[in-house]
């Protein structure tokens, strides 16, 4: 077994301050450094090592050996991650609130440590992987299905403001820097998530016809796209376009940092995440986040009528399936449809009752 200082990702990068169980697992950090060699996004190596120093620190506690865990010390595993007090507190007010993780965040830890015992069987040190994963059932619906994995999987409809949240919303962002505006105006308009919004660079943008290119390895599905702004958000644009001169006449990144200590520098995600944080909070609506415009964004497209595969487009989806992840109807749209489609089915059925053979008036 190779030492740990033979493994490059965790010497020369701050992932065993971050995550020093990566230390005291050689084999977890080799696989880890895999993942970066292989070339996958800052993100998912972020995740992917949270949530496998989140195991290991696990297997610590109960002196498991992860390399020989079973199928009953990963049961144990899952039963810890669902009962660690909540974020929100005790007291349980909604179906995910209270004791134990988000369902997603769950699912993901999983995942981190589903792939690290697939490395563990590909070396021939392991024979199966005892975290497993849904199999497939031949006979079961009209295409098969699978069977649920370790966990069930909840899939919950994305949280967009009602009329009065984005009121507050616009209120708390009136005393924001041009930037901040433009940035959540931008966000909107093209529908971006929050790597693709930071990462946009000057020379994505075509003022002439308002389309901005969201590059390829900015996004989530690693492929390129070419989305437009409106004409407001291109005012907002063209204004900061003067604004950034003041900090750096250099192309490059779009959005730079005001702050005095890193000027002029490329804003970060986690800088980002924290305005937007601040916004919600100033506005009192804490669920607001740096997926919202994007969430929004889609929601909007489609009251206007836009079709399936062209939201899937604009928004960047391979697969139009996620896309209705993201598009979801509120209840007062729902209600009027209802309204207005009982109407018709009323007045058709008084039709066709007055219009019946052999009725008498």
């Amino acid at each position: 077994m190779d030492s740990v200082d033979n493994v490059g990702y965790v010497e020369n990068s701050d992932a065993t301050e971050r995550w020093p169980a990566f230390r005291r697992h050689p084999l977890a950090a080799r696989w880890l450094n895999l993942q970066v060699q292989l070339g996958l996004a800052p993100r998912t190596i972020d995740a992917y090592g949270r949530g496998l120093a989140d195991y290991l620190r696990f297997c610590e506690r109960g002196n498991i050996d992860p390399v020989s865990a079973d199928r009953g010390e990963i049961a144990r595993y899952v039963h810890d991650l669902a009962s660690r007090p909540g974020r929100r507190g005790a007291n349980v007010v909604a179906i995910d609130s209270g004791v134990g993780l988000a369902n997603a965040t769950m699912q993901l830890r999983l995942v981190a440590v589903r792939l690290f015992y697939d490395y563990l069987v590909e070396e021939r040190l392991l024979e199966t992987n005892p975290v497993g994963r849904g199999r497939y059932t031949p006979g079961r619906g009209f295409a098969g299905q699978r069977e649920r994995g370790l966990i069930p999987r909840f899939t919950k409809l994305p949280w967009i403001p009602s009329d009065e949240q984005w009121h507050q919303l616009l209120d708390a962002t009136r005393p924001e820097p041009l930037r901040n505006r433009l940035m959540l105006a931008l966000a909107y308009d093209a529908g971006l998530r929050r790597e693709e919004l930071c990462s946009v660079r000057t020379d994505d943008l075509d003022p002439s016809r308002r389309t901005l290119r969201v590059r390829a390895e900015t996004t989530k599905s690693r492929r390129e796209r070419v989305v437009p702004y409106s004409a407001t958000t291109g005012a907002l644009l063209q204004t900061y376009l003067l604004e950034r001169r003041a900090l750096s006449h250099a192309r490059g990144v779009l959005f730079l940092s005001l702050s005095d200590r890193n000027r002029a520098a490329p804003i970060t995600l986690w800088s980002w995440s924290k305005i937007v944080r601040r916004i919600a909070l100033r506005a009192d609506v804490p669920r607001f986040s740096t997926h919202t415009l994007r969430h929004l964004c889609m929601t909007d497209l489609a009251r206007a009528g836009w079709e399936l595969h062209a939201i899937a487009t604009f928004a960047g989806h391979r697969n139009p399936a996620t896309t209705l992840q993201y598009i979801h109807l509120s209840g007062r749209d729902l209600s009027t449809k209802l309204a207005n489609g009982m109407a018709q089915i009323h007045a058709w059925r008084v039709a066709q009752l007055a219009n019946a053979p052999g009725t008498r008036p």
